[in-house]
């Protein structure tokens, strides 16, 4: 994990459901051992819960600009991101390649990085945050494009 594009004086916000609940955890180890400060916005365990209680909170870090970027995980990855996304100035990104993670910062300046824990290795999710964190908005032509949104 390098240092994040984002500001690095702001939390990274985490959270998620049941089915992400054991990502969160290595993510969470992986960016405190990075050095970066990072907010846990629950599930504090594996018990079935609903993802909205954790999406919810984490969008609005994001969007009060209390954190600098947000990460989701929930079995799907959709729940998140549609929760997410009613939040104004929130871009949620559902990503399950590193490809798409980086083409999410670049192209649509995404704030809040949603990963479906069902469908991608813990490998893969570490390498996707890796890539969303490290990854620059390229602004010029997408800078009008985002502000449409």
């Amino acid at each position: 994990m390098q240092q994040t594009a984002f500001n690095q004086d702001l939390p990274i916000v985490i959270g998620g459901d049941h089915a992400g609940f054991e990502y969160k955890g290595h993510i969470i180890k992986a960016l405190r051992d990075a050095g970066l400060t990072v907010e846990d916005k629950g599930p504090y365990s594996a018990d079935s819960t609903d993802y909205p209680d954790y999406a919810h909170p984490v969008a609005d870090m994001v969007e009060t600009g209390n954190a600098a970027a947000g990460i989701l995980i929930c079995g799907s990855g959709n729940g998140v991101c549609m929760t997410a996304n009613k939040h104004k100035d929130i871009r949620a990104a559902l990503c399950w390649n590193e490809e798409l993670a980086s083409l999410a910062r670049q192209h649509n300046n995404a704030n809040i990085l949603c990963i479906p824990a069902r469908f991608v290795s813990e490998d893969l999710a570490l390498k996707m945050v890796d890539t969303f964190l490290n990854t620059a908005f390229e602004g010029g032509r997408h800078e009008k494009r985002v502000n449409k949104i």
